[in-house]
């Protein structure tokens, strides 16, 4: 089931293509845990710059549907609970541009 689950949000994966600045506005609580430039500070969070944008977004999407389980899911359950579709787009765009070393 929950590969089944998995496979109906892939071909929306694929065709993501969202708005950077867009998503540079909405990544100010995102910065939190995974850092300013999207390189976290921290080892227990993963740095998001210059990560594929469709695995950002079949990411989130995964955590809001609760598909993802264990480590930090349940706040990332929260998170992306409060995205829309067009935010989790966006969201992806901007850490996707950003150079994988958070600009260092």
């Amino acid at each position: 089931m929950m590969v089944a689950s998995v496979l109906l949000i892939l071909p929306v994966a694929v065709s993501a293509a969202g708005d950077v600045e867009a998503g540079k506005a909405k990544a100010a609580v995102c910065a939190a845990c995974h850092g300013q430039n999207g390189k976290a500070q921290i080892p227990m969070y993963p740095n998001l710059a210059g990560q594929n944008e469709q695995y950002l977004v079949m990411a989130l999407k995964a955590y809001k549907a609760h598909l993802r389980s264990g480590g930090q899911a349940t706040i990332m359950q929260a998170q992306a609970a409060a995205l829309t579709d067009a935010d989790i787009e966006n969201l992806a765009a901007y850490y996707a541009s950003l150079p994988a070393d958070g600009g260092k």
